[in-house]
């Protein structure tokens, strides 16, 4: 799990958590043939790609996407190479693409070619690069801290395509006790854009069980609430996101990476430590946080079984 427990801290704010990524800390991670990750974003993009790759008319995101080609490159090369963006090879997947047309070569998986040739040309480089790695990606414009652009197969419960060309306010506006995100988007959307590189980390509990979470194809079925402590929390996952900046300073812009893991509540704890950390944010979420969550009718019984494995 690509997260970082001591970003749970109680009492719980729904706020920027920024830091400064470590220098040389790697932003991407490859996926693997028989990775979840990759198995659900050829779906999304089989079956909903309008869904998950956005632009607003007009936006080049060229030099974004050149700048994210050039650090899959360099962090995981035998992962990802290019010689510009009109040849790049994402060699466990066994595709390249030339001119944006695919070609196997090695142990190609013949369900990525189906997927990048049912995409409009000017996509697939965007898709294979969505493919070949973990991470969703989008691209924020500083000056106007809006976001133009979206390769967005994993959604945590939000649709991309209403996000899509909104003002970072804007995009957080749904979220619970959200007056820190809001107040500071423009400072947020410059800060990205700048030199510097950054990540944070959110996590929640939820009882949908894929990485793929838009609110169109969720389990909306409420908590079991004759369910005891233990029963809930074999119901419950622990969804986190390890979110982070690449940033084109010269353009005033930032792709920003998303990586989502999922895991049963029961395993993702590595000891008590860790429960009662959960436990104690959990405890402090406000009523308006709960709701926003999906959490109000899980909380008792989340915080009960959570109390007994912080004794454990």
């Amino acid at each position: 799990m690509s997260f970082d427990f001591a970003s749970i801290t109680a009492p719980f704010r729904m706020q920027p958590g920024l830091r400064r990524l470590a220098a040389g800390a790697p932003q991407l991670t490859p996926n693997q043939p028989s990775d979840r990750a990759l198995r659900e974003k050829l779906a999304v993009l089989s079956a909903y790609a309008p869904q998950a790759l956005l632009a607003m008319p007009g936006f080049d995101a060229g030099p974004a996407l050149q700048a994210l080609s050039e650090q899959a490159a360099s962090e995981h090369p035998a992962a990802w190479s290019s010689d510009g963006l009109d040849h790049v090879h994402a060699h466990r997947l066994g595709w390249s693409l030339r001119g944006n047309e695919p070609q196997p070569h090695g142990d190609a998986l013949p369900e990525v070619g189906d997927t990048l040739r049912a995409l409009p040309p000017e996509w697939r480089v965007p898709a294979l690069l969505s493919l070949a790695f973990v991470e969703d990606f989008a691209i924020i414009d500083g000056t106007t801290a809006h976001i133009p652009w979206m390769a967005v197969c994993l959604p945590s419960g939000w649709a991309p395509e209403e996000k899509i060309g909104r003002h970072f306010a804007q995009v957080h506006a749904p979220v619970a006790d959200n007056q820190l995100l809001i107040t500071a988007a423009d400072h947020l959307a410059r800060l990205v854009t700048g030199h510097d590189r950054w990540e944070r980390f959110v996590w929640t509990i939820t009882r949908h069980p894929r990485l793929h979470a838009h609110p169109a194809r969720q389990d909306l079925a409420p908590w079991p609430v004759d369910a005891n402590a233990e029963q809930m929390a074999q119901r419950a996952f622990f969804r986190t996101e390890h979110q982070t900046f690449i940033p084109l300073p010269d353009l005033k812009q930032a792709v920003f990476t998303i990586h989502v893991d999922l895991q049963p509540l029961a395993e993702a704890l590595p000891d008590a430590a860790h429960a009662q950390q959960v436990h104690d944010a959990l405890a402090s979420m406000s009523p308006a946080v709960l709701a926003y969550r999906g959490l109000t009718d899980a909380r008792d019984g989340l915080l009960a079984w959570l109390a007994t494995q912080a004794k454990a």
